[in-house]
């Protein structure tokens, strides 16, 4: 076999060198995966031409022929994709451009599978070692070469804006890199293609480019760690912590693992990180909320705090994400012996607690007391029955309303009430449904007064409410809407057929000046006062009761 035909297959294997390299001396990221793949499909062209060479059916060559081809389409769309990524110009990585770039090799790709009518190659001699290529070679340069002033696009913006030095060498490399491979192909496509008619074939350029392509490649990677979490991680710096720090990639596998870690979890570079497996199964310590929150929403930090039985220590793990321009490529998971700080915080606590339940329960005999003495007092001054004031409570009211001194003439009025034939409602239907009839007329009465209004209960089936600030018309507005409301209103009693309903009768006492004269007494005053009410009552009850009388001081 001729020294030409190996030519091919020693750039594969330096190709497949450089691979391993790349594997052996740096950590597999998402990113790796990537240029992994973009490598191992530049291992393809030199193999396939070596293969054109060495099998003798036209078919085999054939598909040699095309499957190189087909890998020339994707190596072009892997460099421009390449380039975006190390650039970080993320933003060429919309719908259009990617449709635009995808789009044509896709077609490209198929015309080449498809050969109509011999448009993309034709054999000479019978065989394809020697071949003619058809338009559909020319199309697929010529969107190689696209793909190449693409990429040099995309590295010019890069260049051209505010990136870090370091990230600019690194778009050097690539730089030289797509140039070399474009140098090589032109030189291989005007030797072997152009001039094939004049000159001797000269195989290997086209896998020459790519070797010193991916040679640029792997310098940039050997030389400014671009794929390196460890350096955003700073490896010199986590190892000296006291605490465990664990970096993943965005695969949950193990980027680095510093020694303060180690003696807990036995994990290596590049193996796979399960955080469930290292938590204990107990629901009392909310491990599955972390967990849910550590899966679901990576871009969240979790916290979470244990007593892990297996070490006997309280550890505090914090998981948070590794950002690089906008976007997730790992995780820092640190965990934290927080024994001795727990125990310093439980006893403070403790002591807290202790000191909280003594205050509680003075607070809580405070509040028994003040609980206690409020109801005493609510008995002192409310009608035990209805709800609402008695007599003695609404006697002191008014002495303290007669004696506030004021320099204004407010008017003020009183109003006694008395529940029609009520006698007759005890006798037909017992006190108990009289005693409703009390309580209800009560809430009726209630609801139309305001909060400076006073309702108490005079005596039997009587009531009084004092309307301070009110004068003789505003207080008859008010006495005719309330007989309006209890004559229109309907008692239903459980054990009596029909509802009850009863009608009131008001005495209406007006006061032009609310005010103790001179050299009686306030007691003296009031009784006088309750006197006329209590004519003005009886007279509405001699003219037929549901009647409202007022009388005149």
């Amino acid at each position: 076999m001729a020294l030409a035909s190996w030519i091919d297959l020693i750039m594969c294997f330096l190709l497949f060198l450089l691979l391993i390299y790349i594997v052996a001396t740096v950590t597999i990221t998402k990113l790796h995966k990537v240029y992994l793949g973009f490598h191992f499909s530049m291992l393809i062209w030199p193999y396939c031409q070596f293969a054109i060479r060495t099998v003798d059916d036209p078919l085999y060559q054939l598909f040699y022929v095309k499957l190189a081809f087909v890998d020339a389409s994707l190596l072009g769309l892997g460099w421009i994709f390449f380039t975006i990524l190390l650039a970080g110009q993320s933003q060429f990585l919309n719908r259009k451009i990617v449709s635009a770039l995808v789009i044509p090799a896709v077609l490209t790709s198929l015309g080449v599978v498809l050969n109509p009518y011999g448009w993309f190659v034709r054999p000479v001699n019978g065989g394809y070692v020697e071949r003619i290529y058809g338009p559909i070679f020319w199309i697929s340069m010529t969107f190689l070469v696209i793909n190449a002033l693409v990429s040099m696009y995309v590295i010019y913006v890069a260049l051209t804006s505010n990136q870090a030095a370091r990230v600019k060498n690194q778009v050097m490399y690539m730089l030289k890199g797509i140039t070399a491979l474009c140098v090589f192909l032109m030189i291989d496509v005007l030797l072997n293609v152009i001039l094939d008619d004049y000159l001797p074939v000269i195989p290997g350029f086209t896998s020459l480019g790519i070797v010193v392509s991916a040679t640029f490649f792997v310098i940039t990677i050997h030389q400014d760690k671009v794929f390196d979490i460890v350096t955003i991680a700073h490896q010199d710096i986590i190892n000296t912590m006291e605490y465990g720090i664990l970096v993943l990639d965005d695969q949950e596998q193990v980027v680095e693992i510093n020694h303060a870690l180690h003696p807990y979890i036995p994990l290596v570079t590049g193996a796979a990180f399960n955080m469930s497996s290292y938590l204990p199964d107990d629901p009392a310590m909310k491990i599955e909320s972390f967990l849910e929150k550590y899966h679901e929403h990576p871009l969240e930090t979790a916290e979470l705090e244990i007593l892990h039985p297996l070490i006997q220590m309280v550890v505090s793990i914090h998981a948070a994400p590794i950002m690089v321009s906008g976007s997730r490529v790992g995780r820092i998971v640190t965990f934290q012996n927080v024994t001795e700080i727990r125990r310093l915080i439980d006893e403070t606590n403790q002591q807290n607690a202790i000191l909280k339940e003594r205050n509680d329960s003075l607070v809580k005999v405070q509040e028994e007391l003040f609980q206690t003495n409020g109801k005493l007092r609510k008995l002192a001054i409310t009608d035990s029955l209805t709800g609402c004031y008695n007599r003695h409570y609404l006697m002191q009211q008014l002495e303290q309303e007669a004696l506030r001194v004021s320099d204004t003439r407010t008017p003020s009025t009183i109003i006694l009430i008395d529940i029609d034939f009520f006698k007759k409602i005890n006798d037909q239907h017992g006190h108990l449904a009289g005693d409703m009839v009390l309580c209800n007329t009560v809430e009726l009465l209630q609801r139309s007064l305001r909060p400076s209004d006073i309702l108490a209960r005079y005596g039997g089936e009587e009531f009084i409410i004092y309307l301070p600030d009110t004068n003789g018309a505003e207080a008859r507005r008010l006495a005719k809407q309330l007989k309006s409301e209890v004559e229109h209103n309907t008692i239903h009693i459980d054990y009596i057929d029909e509802p009850v309903s009863i009608t009131i009768s008001m005495g209406l006492l007006s006061i032009a000046e609310f005010k103790i004269p001179p050299a009686i007494e306030a007691n003296t005053y009031l009784n006088d006062l309750f006197k006329s009410a209590d004519k003005a009552l009886y007279a509405a009850k001699h003219q037929g009761r549901n009647q409202i009388v007022a009388a005149e001081v």
